[in-house]
């Protein structure tokens, strides 16, 4: 079936390969990655785009000696395939197999381990300059899609390496995608660049030539220049201080093992620009790449087919996305703002019905959250939408341009807690600790679908900065009320009455715990409010039970646990604590329910805790 990938294992390996016999080769990585993805799920569309591209890196380049640096990792799937790892995918992103990403403990071929954007060329730029103080002939290669390329962590890097001469390849991966469609002036630049058909051209044919014959490639250059006036004013990246390469066809074998051959012989800081087709080769993913961007189990022959049903369980980013447009249609001060996931984030239906209130901005979470801040200065009420990882990235800015000067800004924040298969680069352990820690913060958990809806409508009505946090996914099943009642503030609620064991569940957390106070005769609360505590109930549990037990889907260091018990020392209460989350490691990939049993957070790893510490 494969008859040429069957004798590769390895790049050594394919660079003993005919370069003639490349493109059969590629065909058949193509197919074999449609057919593994298909039984395992995870990224499609963007690995179809870069098999050529691996393919060519690895046959040019000498890895792992020359080191590739992967942006985000979506698009690495053919790379584990070429290097060793192909009988590990069927258990990609499960537990124990394969990562979604490229990670350094995997491989000696993961030069750097990702799963967020723009990281590649400091990294790679790190290496280059390693290499040069080392004095070895190490290349160190970043791959970047153009979506990754408008954060602004990739025009710092960029800005440094282009005054420096170590020898760093940066290849831009263009495919007019990131995981939505691509926005700002950026794009709208390599549009342009792209329309330029005879410079495109013109440099194609001069790439094959390239430091053939020093006088040749010096008249290109100086051609170069004048067809690139006609075409467009500059090139960006040249006044970076690279040499700008490109763009070239990221599909075409023989155009791309040339150019890197030339770029090879080439010193200090290159710049390729390759264009690609998100889900090339496979027609249904090519036609609708979004789609088939992060897939589930299906059959290659029929795609991704839509499951009619009835009465579906929504999803709290639905929940999220429902909320917004009735939000919207309530208060005109609304505004929706995104770092390019509005599919994921729910917001696709909002950015139909309010385009002109809708903001994505591009793959940029720490200006997305000083733009909120901005607009809230002048009487908008931003909502940003951002999982629970990539708010990480703009730590400074939540505090020093929204929480300081108390914005009333809402972050309605998906993906906390573990995320099953996208492991410890994903999940959102943290963000309960790194959000309680700041003045001025609201933090609210829902236990279910409801109070999901209920608890935006209490943030938004707030004139503070507020955080809603919600696991991926689906919850117990509650109905959704339409009418919007704002919470009280600072307020749980004991959901059942037991003796002497106390539950406190913050949010996801409360559905077994549920279970758990039934075996155990335990009250169990929904604590709802991280920050403001209610320290009245806390108080009034403390003088009726003998243990309470926190429990959250967050790390315990500094979480939810560790505000209960500084609420019991500020009020000078002594009673017994058991605190469960989160352990101090990063939590690998798997099966979300599995992962969450393995953390002892079900209802049976609940009742063991419990009991392990009840006196006999």
């Amino acid at each position: 079936m494969y008859p040429l990938l069957d004798t590769i294992n390895l790049p050594f390996q394919l660079r003993e390969l005919d370069q003639k016999k490349l493109p059969q080769f590629a065909k058949e990585l193509r197919s074999f990655l449609i057919d593994s993805v298909a039984k395992t799920g995870g990224h499609l569309s963007s690995n179809l785009g870069t098999v050529e591209l691996t393919i060519a890196l690895h046959y040019v380049f000498n890895t792992p000696h020359d080191q590739l640096v992967w942006d985000v990792g979506h698009q690495t799937y053919a790379h584990k395939i070429l290097t060793g790892r192909r009988n590990g995918m069927n258990k990609l992103r499960m537990q124990d197999g394969l990562a979604g990403f490229p990670r350094r403990d995997e491989s000696e071929y993961d030069a750097f381990g990702t799963a967020h954007s723009s990281t590649s060329i400091s990294a790679a730029l790190g290496m280059a300059v390693a290499a040069q103080l080392n004095r070895t002939d190490r290349r160190a290669i970043a791959i970047i899609g153009d979506g990754a390329m408008s954060a602004g962590m990739a025009f710092e890097a960029l800005n440094n390496a282009g005054v420096m001469d170590a020898n760093l390849l940066v290849i831009l991966n263009d495919n007019d995608m990131s995981i939505s469609r691509p926005v700002g002036a950026l794009n709208n630049y390599l549009a342009k660049l792209m329309s330029g058909r005879f410079y495109a051209t013109a440099r194609r044919a001069g790439e094959k030539v390239l430091g053939v014959v020093p006088t040749v490639l010096e008249l290109a250059k100086r051609a170069e220049e004048h067809v690139k006036g006609m075409v467009t004013p500059g090139t960006l990246f040249e006044e970076f201080g690279f040499n700008y390469i490109g763009p070239i066809d990221g599909h075409d074998l023989d155009v791309l093992v040339t150019t890197l051959g030339n770029i090879k012989q080439l010193e200090g800081p290159q710049f390729l620009h390759v264009v690609t087709r998100k889900g090339a080769g496979y027609k249904v993913a090519e036609e609708d790449p979004i789609l088939y961007h992060g897939v589930g189990k299906f059959d290659p022959k029929k795609g991704i087919v839509t499951k009619s049903n009835s009465n579906p369980k929504p999803t709290y980013t639905q929940i999220f996305g429902d909320w917004l447009c009735d939000m919207a249609a309530q208060d005109s001060r609304l505004i929706g703002v995104t770092p390019a996931m509005r599919e994921g984030s729910g917001l696709v239906r909002f950015s139909e019905e309010y385009p002109e209130r809708y903001f994505d901005v591009g793959i940029a979470e720490q200006h997305a959250v000083t733009f909120a801040a901005g607009a809230a200065c002048d009487g908008l009420k931003p909502v940003v939408a951002i999982y629970s990882t990539f708010l990480q990235r703009a730590y400074d800015q939540l505090i020093h341009d929204v929480a300081i000067q108390n914005l009333p800004v809402v972050f309605a924040i998906d993906r906390a807690g573990l995320v099953g298969a996208d492991g410890p680069t994903h999940a959102g352990s943290f963000d309960l600790t790194y959000l309680r820690c700041i003045p001025n913060m609201t933090v609210m958990a829902p236990a279910d679908e409801n109070e999901c809806r209920q608890m935006l409508y209490t943030a938004f009505k707030l004139d503070t900065p507020t955080a809603v946090r919600y696991p991926r996914g689906t919850g117990p099943g509650i109905q959704v009320q339409k009418e919007m009642q704002a919470l009280p503030i600072g307020r749980g609620e004991i959901r059942r009455q037991g003796k002497e064991i106390a539950l406190l569940a913050f949010g996801s957390m409360l559905t077994p715990c549920l279970r758990a106070g039934d075996e155990l005769n335990a009250t169990v609360v929904n604590m709802r409010f991280i920050k403001p505590l209610d320290d009245d109930l806390l108080a009034s549990l403390a003088a009726d039970h003998n243990l309470l037990v926190i429990v959250e889907e967050n790390t315990v260091m500094g979480g939810a646990g560790s505000a209960v018990v500084e609420s019991l020392n500020s009020q000078r209460i002594q009673v017994g604590v058991l605190q469960l989350g989160l352990p101090d490691i990063f939590i690998e990939q798997g099966d979300h329910a599995q992962m969450l049993a393995d953390c002892g957070l079900d209802s049976s790893g609940i009742i063991k805790s419990v009991r392990a510490v009840l006196p006999e």
